[in-house]
Parts: C-alpha cells; sequence; structure tokens
C-alpha cells in the first residue's frame, strides 16, 4: 500500500521476481507469471499527474504452491477506471495501449483499423509526445504482442482486439445535433464520416446510429431523444463497457493460462499479492477517486486491526504489563461512507434507484445526514460538491457523474446489438457464456456494484495471514534521487508507521510457539 505513485506496482513485480528465484524458477509457468506484467499494465495503467504509469485497477495475484514449487495463479481484478478511455484530466493521458497502437502498428495496419494522425482522436486529446516517446511507445507496442502471443492469443484474436479499440476511438468523435423535423436527436453531419469508421468495427451504421441516440431510453431520462449530451453520455457508455469487456476478456486468457493443473485431491498452499491502486487527491476528484480511497481506507483499517488492536489483545491475554498506545482509528470515516442504511454508499445506492434524482438531489441527502459529522463537510462556491476528512487527509469531490456512474448500467437491448456485432470477438464478449467466465474469474465489477467488488477482496485479506509493505512516496515532482522529508513525514504520520515503530520497539519481537520453545 501507499500513495499513488509511491512504488506499489514495481514492488510487486519485484517481489514476484524474488518469489520466482527462491523456487529456482526455470519452470515455463514461472516465467509465463512474470511477462504477464507489460500486457496488464499496456491496458489497465496510464499517466496522472502522480505518476506517469500509475495503475488504474486494482489486482491481486494467488501464487499456488506445491512442495516450494509455483504450480499455478490466478490474477483477480478490482475497480477498473473505466471512465478514463472516455475522459482525462490536464496533464493526464488514456490508457496506454491507444499511444502505444499508434506508434507501433505498420502504415498498412493503421489504415486496416481506419486509425489516421493521433492528434484527430478526442479520446485522447490529441495529446501524443515527443519523437523520444514515441520511439519507447513503439518498443513498448512489441512488448505487447509479444506478451499476447506467449499468453496464447491467436491472431484473429488479437486483429478483433485492436479493431475495438480503433472502434472505440472513432466512435469518441461521432456528435449530435438536434433533428429540425422532429425535434429528436441525430448524429451531426460533421461527423457522419467517424460513425462510418467506428461502424466498419463495431457495428452497422444504422444500428449504432440507432444505439447512441436511443439508448438512454430508461426510466431516469424519459426525454432522451431531446437532448444531444444524453447522446455524448450514451456514445461514453458504449466505449467504456467495450474497453471494459476487452480487459475482463484478457484477464481471464490470462487465468486460462496460468491455471495449476494438478489432481484435485493435492493440497496446494498459497501466497496473494495485493497491488492496489495509491490514496488519490487530484484538482478534482470524482466518482473514481471515492471508489480509489474507500478502498484505501479499509485497507488501513485492516492495517489498525492487525498492528494495534490484536497485538494489544494479545498482551492483554497473556497478562504482560503494557501501557496501551493510542493510535488513529479510521472507524468512523468507514462508518459515514460504509454503514446501512444511512451511509453515504447506500444513500448513493438510494438516490440512484428513483428516477428523478439528480447529482444535486444526492448531494442536498449527504449535506441533511452528515451535518454536524466532523468527517464531512458541504461543498462552498459554484461547484456541486462535498469534502470528506479522511484518514490521509482532507478531499473534495465533485459530485457530478456519481448517479450515472454508480448505475453502470448496460440496457439489455443493447447487449443483444453487440452480440450481432461484424467484430467476431466483441459478439464474444457479450455474450451469455462469456459472462459467466467474466464472473467466474472474479471480475465483478462489470455485474455487481463497486463496494460488493471491496467487500469481496476485504473478505479474502482478513481471512489470511498478512505481511504489511509500506511503500513511501519520496517527493511529489517524480523525481529520481530526491527526498522531501516533509512529504516522507507526512505518509508516515497518517499511515500510523510511528505508532507502529513504537509498539514493535516497545513489544515483542519473537513469538515462538509454545512447541518450538520446549523443543529448544
Amino acid at each position: 500500500s501507499g500513495e499513488s505513485g509511491a512504488g506499489k506496482t514495481e514492488s510487486t513485480k519485484l517481489l514476484l521476481q524474488h518469489i520466482m528465484n527462491l523456487c529456482k524458477g526455470n519452470s515455463q509457468l514461472e516465467q509465463q507469471i512474470l511477462q504477464v506484467n507489460p500486457l496488464l499494465e499496456a491496458f489497465g495503467n496510464a499517466q496522472t499527474v502522480m505518476n506517469d504509469n500509475s495503475s488504474r485497477f486494482g489486482k491481486y495475484i494467488q501464487l499456488r504452491f506445491q512442495k516450494n514449487r509455483v504450480r499455478g495463479a490466478k490474477l483477480s481484478e478490482y475497480l477498473l477506471e473505466k471512465s478514463r478511455v472516455v475522459q482525462q484530466d490536464t496533464g493526464e493521458r488514456n490508457f496506454h495501449i491507444f499511444y502505444y497502437m499508434f506508434a507501433g502498428l505498420s502504415s498498412e495496419e493503421k489504415e486496416m483499423y481506419g486509425l489516421l494522425d493521433p492528434s484527430l482522436y478526442r479520446y485522447i486529446s490529441g495529446r501524443f509526445g515527443t519523437q523520444d516517446v514515441a520511439q519507447r511507445w513503439k518498443q513498448k507496442y512489441q512488448e505487447v504482442c509479444n506478451a499476447l502471443d506467449m499468453v496464447g492469443f491467436q491472431e484473429q484474436e488479437q486483429v478483433d482486439m485492436q479493431a475495438i479499440l480503433a472502434g472505440v476511438l472513432s466512435l469518441g468523435n461521432v456528435t449530435f445535433e438536434p433533428e429540425e423535423k422532429n425535434g429528436s436527436v441525430k448524429v451531426s453531419e460533421a461527423s457522419r464520416g467517424w460513425l462510418k469508421a467506428a461502424a466498419a468495427l463495431l457495428l452497422e451504421v444504422n444500428v449504432l446510429s440507432q444505439l447512441v441516440c436511443c439508448v438512454l431510453c430508461s426510466p431516469w431520462s424519459p426525454s432522451v431523444r431531446c437532448c444531444c449530451f444524453l447522446c455524448a453520455d450514451a456514445r461514453d457508455s458504449i466505449a467504456k463497457v467495450a474497453y471494459g469487456r476487452v480487459f475482463g476478456w484478457i484477464v481471464c486468457k490470462i487465468n486460462e493460462l496460468l491455471a495449476e493443473n494438478v489432481d484435485p485431491d493435492v493440497e496446494l498452499s498459497e501466497i496473494g499479492i495485493l497491488d492496489i491502486f495509491g490514496f488519490e487527491n487530484f484538482a478534482v476528484n470524482r466518482f473514481e477517486q471515492l471508489c480509489i480511497n474507500l478502498a484505501n481506507e479499509q485497507l488501513q483499517h485492516f492495517f489498525n486491526h492487525h498492528i494495534f488492536q490484536m497485538e494489544q489483545a494479545a498482551y492483554k491475554e497473556e497478562e504482560l504489563p503494557w501501557e496501551t498506545i493510542t493510535f488513529n482509528n479510521n472507524e468512523p470515516i468507514l462508518n459515514l461512507l460504509l454503514a446501512k442504511p444511512l451511509g453515504l454508499l447506500s444513500l448513493l445506492d438510494e438516490q440512484s434507484a428513483f428516477p428523478q434524482a439528480t447529482d444535486k438531489t444526492f448531494v442536498d441527502k449527504l449535506n441533511s445526514s452528515f451535518k454536524g459529522n466532523s468527517h464531512f463537510q458541504p461543498g462552498r462556491g459554484r461547484v456541486l460538491g462535498f469534502s470528506i476528512i479522511h484518514y490521509a487527509g482532507k478531499v473534495q469531490y465533485a459530485a457530478r457523474g456519481f448517479l450515472e456512474k454508480n448505475r453502470d448500467t448496460l440496457p439489455a437491448n443493447v447487449r443483444g446489438l453487440f452480440i450481432n456485432s461484424i467484430t467476431p470477438l466483441l459478439s464474444l464478449l457479450f455474450t451469455g457464456k462469456s459472462l459467466r467466465l467474466l464472473q467466474l474469474a472474479g471480475l465483478s465489477i462489470f455485474l455487481c456494484p463497486h463496494q460488493h467488488s471491496l467487500m469481496i477482496l476485504m473478505e479474502r485479506m482478513y481471512s489470511a495471514n498478512p505481511h504489511f509493505v509500506r511503500c513511501i512516496k519520496p517527493n511529489s515532482q517524480k523525481e529520481p534521487g530526491v527526498v522531501d522529508s516533509q512529504v516522507v513525514l507526512l505518509q508516515l504520520r497518517y499511515n500510523g508507521l510511528l505508532e507502529t515503530i513504537r509498539i514493535r520497539r516497545d513489544g515483542f519481537s519473537w513469538r515462538p510457539s509454545f512447541e518450538e520453545f520446549a523443543e529448544r
């Protein structure tokens, strides 16, 4: 754990290499486990203002052992930041894979996918990079292709996957205008070419046009045909769900490759490694940051439970003289967020179920429910929002889009149309069998609320014997070899590491079992 940019993903890779080395890791499986990283990072990581290679999803890697040899592995992913596909803030980029494709594809391949100059695409905001950066991306693209071959993706599957990504980029350039005759909405004349380009890779033109203009005809948006803004939301929803399904499919394929091939009766031991996004506080914080920071609040509480509560309970149980060490207990913050029926997420679910509810009615509900709560502050000024005093500091959240993102639904008619996609892979990703595979792989992000995904993760954590690796960010400028003592001290304080040092110093460093003691 640690802040965004503190080195969690790099530490995870080093830890995996170390474990494989201890296993004398020469087997093909052990090498494959190490080699899937370029694939996951290309599709799941992006540049943010805090980190040039920020994980925009959480991953839990389960390594299964028999007699100190790795016999299998499984990857579970949590909370992929799908909104990044359609929107990035200043100084940020989309997922790496889009830039790698532009740098690595040949002219003929770009023509096959209908890709033009990267500066034209709204979803990557025209931000491409210098020649040196493009050369580095070209090398990364080759690493991704090698990883796809190694994992076992067929050539046609790789073509289809890149066709979907190219189609998503073209779809992002489709805009809308009012239909003068009947007051409805149509695709603007200026973007008909982009619609055709997207349709050539995703769905037939008429079907795709109908989809983006009608997709949100639902209980909470009855007037969709009269609103270009809602059509743009529909377009973005299609792009997000298509990308999310591709990512989930990649994880499923990796798990098929890494699955253990042993007798079911053989008992395997397990080491799990959790590499999850760090605490975030940007200039603008949205629904995604709330989910990320909630996950970090839960992990901090898990840390407190093991290091302070269980530790001090053990001394009390053995009747050892002990002066209780106080620590910053973040349980009140978790209650604010998770309590039922009046926690923030419960209120969000409640509002999401009302057809007439808006982001403003949701914020009004929060302001009335949490009046006087020391961890909540109403928004100030014109921006619709609120602030939460997290264990790591105060974060101001912009509430626009909270209800839409929490609903995260895809109408049945959309799923049906995608099943008839002209790209075979896209059709496969929306069939019942494919959905069941995603569910079995633990990819609940597509099928359940975000908090359910986190609940499953925390259940896994509490059933394990944990070791905590705390990553400390040396400075806020993303500079190597520079240590800002104030930045470091702040992290040591809010993580509870100063109290941890004290409890370890005052306590007992060696804890033999009675059997070990008697034998000695």
